[in-house]
């Protein structure tokens, strides 16, 4: 957990995962996992959620007092990488701005790099 994270959260999607940390039925062992897999409508999809296990190929990064694990294979797509929760009459949502996508869909859930 000592190398610099590449990816920054805002101080609402910190505490937003924060909040939902506590939620989950072991929140001191759980961590952010954040990564991509191919699919979505723009070939690439974010995969975001709570995961206990982590792999040989994943670092663990420390932000805002979250834990984010990110796997070898993510993390080029992921530098630089800013994280925002909004909160609105329309709904909630996490909000990914990527500067390494080339593109990406309208929803926000995928991206071409």
């Amino acid at each position: 957990m000592s190398s610099p994270s590449p990816v920054s959260l805002t101080n609402a999607a910190a505490e937003r995962i924060l909040v939902l940390l506590k939620d989950e039925e072991n929140p001191e062992t759980v961590n952010f996992r954040l990564g991509v897999s191919g699919g979505g409508c723009s070939g690439f999809q974010y995969v975001m959620g709570f995961d206990e296990t982590v792999g040989e190929d994943d670092t663990i990064y420390l932000e805002k007092g979250v834990r984010m694990v990110i796997d070898e294979m993510s993390l080029p797509y992921l530098v630089g990488v800013v994280i925002n929760f909004t909160e609105d009459l329309m709904g909630s949502s996490f909000e990914i701005s990527n500067p390494n996508a080339q593109s990406s869909c309208g929803c926000g859930n995928s991206f071409s790099a």
